[in-house]
């Protein structure tokens, strides 16, 4: 079986991609990293040291990149996550900006929130997939990243109805993978344990949505991250 891994270069991609290659091997994985005008453009460069370290000098031949970018110039200021945008990151985590959003009697929608990302990314990856011989196309999202509706194309009801989609317009030769719907971001961290990833692997994952250096510590998706580690007993090692 071959695979298409949807792979950022986060931490929750990353996990998934040592996931699928210890299952079917790296010789039958493919990675696809795709750009979208985004701040933290430092997760591609986690994503290459990834896609080195796994494949070595055959790396050009398994990890692919993309840039989506032009889709999401039409309004910069529809998400905080593009470059150019009026919105500044939410320093909080997504509790209190779920809550802040129901009091404020808005719908529960994060700023962080890339309009159908999801979608396209999936849709791309069907394409390619299906080019390239794949089974199937593997995406990170995972329960915490639904919260409700503060991410929608990372709810249950999305994936069904996506991975419905992928199937039937590829006349059942490509199908999505969501391995981590019903764990979360902890869960996420436990099977990356399981699986033997080393210091070094987590370390050359990303996470923060700021566009810096080193992650700010206090964006939500920092905040979830650092918990993450905790709840399973170690230091965050970002």
């Amino acid at each position: 079986m071959k695979a298409l891994v949807l792979f950022s270069g986060g931490l929750d991609s990353t996990v998934l991609l040592y996931k699928v290659i210890r299952e079917v091997g790296k010789e039958n994985v493919f990675a696809l990293n795709m750009s979208y005008g985004q701040k933290h453009i430092k997760e591609r460069t986690c994503a290459r040291w990834t896609a080195i370290h796994v494949w070595g000098d055959a790396c050009k031949d398994y990890y692919k990149e993309m840039d989506l970018s032009t889709i999401f110039t039409f309004n910069k200021d529809c998400c905080a996550l593009l470059q150019g945008s009026k919105l500044g990151i939410k320093h909080e985590s997504y509790d209190e900006q779920l809550k802040e959003l129901r009091a404020e009697g808005k719908a529960p929608t994060v700023t962080a929130y890339v309009p159908f990302r999801n979608g396209l990314f999936l849709s791309t990856a069907a394409s390619i997939a299906y080019q390239l011989g794949c089974e199937s196309v593997y995406y990170g999202a995972h329960k915490d990243d639904a919260a409700g509706s503060a991410y929608p194309d990372c709810t249950l009801g999305f994936i069904e109805g996506i991975s419905k989609a992928v199937r039937e317009g590829t006349a059942g030769k490509v199908i999505v993978q969501a391995p981590w719907w019903n764990i979360n971001k902890a869960g996420v961290v436990r099977q990356g344990l399981q699986q033997g990833m080393t210091h070094e692997e987590f370390e050359n994952t990303w996470s923060c949505y700021e566009g810096g250096d080193k992650p700010c510590g206090t964006c939500g998706t920092c905040i979830d991250r650092k918990e993450a580690f905790v709840k399973n007993g170690i230091t965050d090692i970002d």
